[in-house]
């Protein structure tokens, strides 16, 4: 009987620290909402031309099938990384520069220019913040200087357009395909 009552009293004294502890730990925190993206370094930066609403040209066309016949004969075993059809509204962004020090819009503009005529990345950069790596998608056109991609992104540097092509994204690198811009 001794230890029944031992045993008794000994959980009810557990249960009273327990509730103790209980009441003077701090109320949990209230989990942030998720962000929709990173967010744009430096937003004073203006573009030069176009709006999220009314963007300032079309650059590429939509594809009738994610990935063009000269991506997939390049492909590992015929097989191209999963690609959707997208299209995106963004500022064509120089993404060295952007990377590195935050540049973009009208005062990054001629800047921007130099660096794509000597063959820095060119980016989109959509209104949330997220960036994409911007590419022809045709893979021989491409690789053979036979594409205008990089002539419309000088033209446009700063600029917000609208832009089609085939996204994919591998280890949580974003690029768009642009399809339709052969010479």
């Amino acid at each position: 009987m001794f230890k029944l009552k031992t045993f008794v009293l000994c959980a009810a004294l557990t249960a009273l620290a327990l509730t103790a502890q209980a009441q003077s730990a701090k109320p949990a925190k209230k989990a942030a909402p998720a962000k929709k993206g990173p967010g744009v370094l430096y937003p004073q930066f203006t573009p030069t031309k176009g709006t999220w609403e009314q963007p300032a040209d079309k650059i590429g066309s939509a594809p009738s099938s994610p990935w063009s016949a000269t991506t997939v004969g390049a492909a590992v075993d015929g097989k191209p990384v999963a690609g959707e059809i997208t299209t995106l509204i963004g500022e064509i962004i120089d993404y060295s520069c952007y990377l590195q020090v935050g540049k973009h819009g009208d005062k990054h503009r001629d800047c921007g220019q130099k660096c794509f005529r000597h063959g820095q990345p060119i980016g989109l950069m959509t209104k949330d913040g997220s960036i994409y790596l911007l590419m022809e998608e045709e893979h021989n056109p491409r690789r053979d200087g036979l594409t205008a991609l990089r002539e419309k992104a000088i033209e446009h540097v700063g600029n917000i357009v609208e832009v089609t092509g085939t996204s994919s994204k591998v280890d949580g690198q974003k690029a768009l395909y642009v399809t339709g811009l052969i010479k």
